[in-house]
């Protein structure tokens, strides 16, 4: 697909999707790599239109730059939200209250603390992008060291073998302590983020590099 069919697709998918509002989206692509500009009313509509343009076949990379400009007197004081963050990550997540701190300036959130999977990590962020006033998640979440951690390696390559979407034939798993790398190639966005799922599920990862490449 050349850079001309797949920018009038990735317009058509914007456009198709009920929950974003593209009239003030830019979209331009050069060699598949997609570069997404203009201006957004919340982060969660920013968001959905990363995931959207993630989907569309031919997407090699993505540079998003889209800006949440939040409508006239729609703001939420910084304190009111920090507040709301708590409520709505104690009300999601299976985490200790108190294990995670929320710090807003500017409408900005700032996610801080220790977790013990990564899911928890994922829904805590998740969870607070649709509050009113919310204009950017910055998840600094860890993942608190676990002592039970055995052959990481041959236990993500098994959990690739099982998925249906995935070639496993095609990924290299390599692990050095609780660091693990992702290395070969995939033919779908979608692909990549199984992949990842695969290594943050494996008990003692800390940090998943993702090197795959889109053929």
């Amino acid at each position: 697909m050349n850079d001309l069919s797949l920018r009038k697709c990735i317009l058509e998918e914007l456009e198709f999707q009920p929950e974003i509002d593209a009239a003030n989206i830019g979209v331009s692509v050069e060699d598949g790599v997609v570069t997404l500009t203009g201006h957004v009313k919340s982060y969660a509509q920013k968001i959905s239109a990363e995931r959207a343009v993630k989907r569309v076949k031919g997407v090699r990379a993505l540079a998003e730059e889209i800006q949440v400009r939040l409508e006239r007197n729609a703001g939420t004081a910084d304190d009111t939200i920090a507040s709301r963050a708590l409520k709505i990550i104690h009300w999601s997540c299976d985490v200790p209250e108190g294990d995670i701190k929320v710090i807003v300036q500017g409408g900005r959130i700032t996610l801080e603390g220790e977790v013990d999977w990564q899911y928890q990590k994922e829904t805590a962020e998740h969870s607070v992008r649709k509050l009113t006033g919310v204009t950017g998640v910055n998840n600094r979440l860890t993942l608190r060291p676990r002592l039970d951690v055995f052959d990481i390696q041959q236990r993500i390559e098994a959990a690739l073998k099982r998925n249906a979407e995935v070639e496993a034939k095609d990924i290299r798993v390599k692990v050095e302590g609780d660091v693990v790398t992702l290395e070969g190639r995939v033919h779908l966005w979608r692909e990549r983020q199984i992949a990842e799922r695969a290594a943050w599920s494996v008990p003692g990862v800390s940090r998943v590099e993702d090197h795959l490449l889109l053929a």
